[in-house]
């Protein structure tokens, strides 16, 4: 049994046509379904779905990354094991096109969990990751003015996937250039597992929104401990989005559970994701929930 769930980000806006990116998610979804059919790993699976949001340019990850009030491109990611609950995060990384590939990389060579700044910018040439050569060309900007916040609040956008493989294994990976015009140095839950991203033998879970409440609240972690302790997938979903808004915030969350079963709460207008069933359907949705 086989299963994923993707999101490109919190945040739509129901007068914008997302027709771009329901195709593009729906694309990466059949490829990622070949490559589980063919026994890849959850984690390889969740690196290279998230790698093609990244360079997608459509959303606001990677190529899509708006830059922060400096005029800096500072990108974050992350992905967790659950088999293993290893982890891999870099943080405010400039300089090269796939954070979630950097984070990988810190995963299977450090022994660190997280790598931030230029330490993670030298970590990346080392490792011979590709660089960006023309920032002004090569970002798009996707994501700037979707959110429906006004000037100086936290408009957002994130990419993640969630995979459980045929040998039951499941993983999260998350990746994002972080709230629009943010301070520079600023660092959201993205990179930081149970915040951001998690996976354990139960859930594997990627959020999406502002990342300060995510981080508040351990968002992802604590929906992986809820399932732990007895709840619903469904239940502790809702009960973490319901944490956030309590607390005024907004955003969303994709899990995944052990039996193939997925959440997808929001409390913003939409958010785009997309999933596939144990029973190989796909399906595609931005607002309807």
């Amino acid at each position: 049994m086989t299963a994923l769930i993707l999101h490109g980000g919190a945040g739509a806006r129901r007068e914008r046509n997302y027709d771009r990116e329901v195709g593009h998610m729906r694309e990466v979804v059949e490829a990622m379904k070949a490559r589980l059919d063919a026994g890849a790993s959850a984690l390889d699976v969740a690196v290279e779905a998230v790698t093609m949001l990244e360079d997608s340019g459509l959303y606001v990850a990677g190529r899509g990354a708006s830059p922060n009030l400096a005029g800096a491109f500072e990108l974050d990611a992350s992905l967790m094991d659950g088999a293993t609950r290893k982890a891999g995060a870099v943080a405010a990384l400039q300089g090269f096109r796939n954070p979630i590939v950097a984070a990988r990389a810190v995963m299977d060579h450090t022994p660190h969990v997280m790598l931030a700044g230029e330490g993670a910018a030298l970590f990346a040439l080392d490792q011979g990751l590709e660089p960006i050569a023309d920032e002004e060309a090569w970002f798009t900007r996707a994501g700037q003015g979707e959110d429906n916040h006004p000037p100086g609040t936290l408009s957002h956008g994130t990419v993640g996937c969630c995979v459980l493989d045929g040998a039951g294994r499941l993983a999260a990976a998350t990746s994002t250039a972080g709230v629009f015009g943010k301070m520079p140095g600023r660092v959201g839950d993205t990179p930081i597992p149970g915040a951001g991203s998690w996976a354990d033998g139960r859930v594997a879970v990627s959020g999406t929104g502002q990342g300060e409440y995510f981080i508040r609240v351990a968002a992802c972690a604590q929906l992986g401990w809820r399932v732990e302790a007895g709840q619903s997938l469904a239940e502790a979903a809702a009960a973490v989005i319901g944490q956030i808004g309590d607390l005024g915030g907004d955003g969303g969350l994709i899990a995944l559970d052990r039996h193939g079963a997925i959440a997808q709460p929001f409390n913003s207008q939409g958010m785009k994701r997309a999933w596939l069933t144990p029973g190989g359907e796909i399906g595609v949705e931005v607002f309807g929930r």
